[in-house]
C-alpha cells in the first residue's frame, strides 16, 4: 500500500497515468514517468515528474516540482527561470522548478491541482 491518498490513487489511475510513490529516507516523492511537456518550447517532449508529498498531504499542499532529463528553453538553451538547482532523491538529480503555491485549498485540492500548476509552469516558461 502507497502513502497517496485514495482519490489521488483514483484520479490517477482514472486517467491512465502511471505513476510510482517512491520513499526515501524520510521523503515520499510521486513519480510519473515520461510525463508530456505540454509545448515545444523545451528541449524535450517527455520527461519523468517527480512531485514531493510533505507530511499532511493533502492538506499540506506540495510546493515544487522536479524533472528529469533536465530541460532547456530550445531556442537559447538556457534553463528556464527558477529551474536551475538540482535536488537529489532517489540517488537521481532532479532539476528543480522552483514554483511555490500560496493558493492551495484544504481539502478540495488534491494532485490533480499540482499537475494543472506543473502544465501551466511547463507551458510558461521563460
Amino acid at each position: 500500500m502507497g502513502f497517496l491518498p485514495s482519490r489521488d490513487r483514483h484520479y490517477l489511475s482514472e486517467r491512465n497515468l502511471k505513476f510510482e510513490e517512491v520513499v526515501h529516507g524520510l521523503q515520499k516523492g510521486l513519480v510519473l514517468p515520461q510525463w508530456t511537456i505540454p509545448q515545444t518550447r523545451l528541449d524535450h517532449e517527455q520527461a519523468d515528474l517527480l512531485i514531493m508529498l510533505p507530511d499532511g498531504y493533502p492538506d499540506v499542499p506540495p510546493d515544487m516540482f522536479y524533472l528529469n532529463p533536465w530541460v532547456r528553453i530550445a531556442a537559447t538553451q538556457q534553463f528556464p527561470r527558477m529551474a536551475n538547482v538540482s535536488f537529489e532523491f532517489n540517488e537521481i538529480h532532479w532539476q528543480r522548478w522552483s514554483r511555490h503555491n500560496n493558493e492551495w485549498r484544504r481539502g478540495v485540492d488534491g494532485i490533480w491541482t499540482m499537475l494543472k500548476r506543473v502544465e501551466h509552469a511547463l507551458s510558461e516558461a521563460t
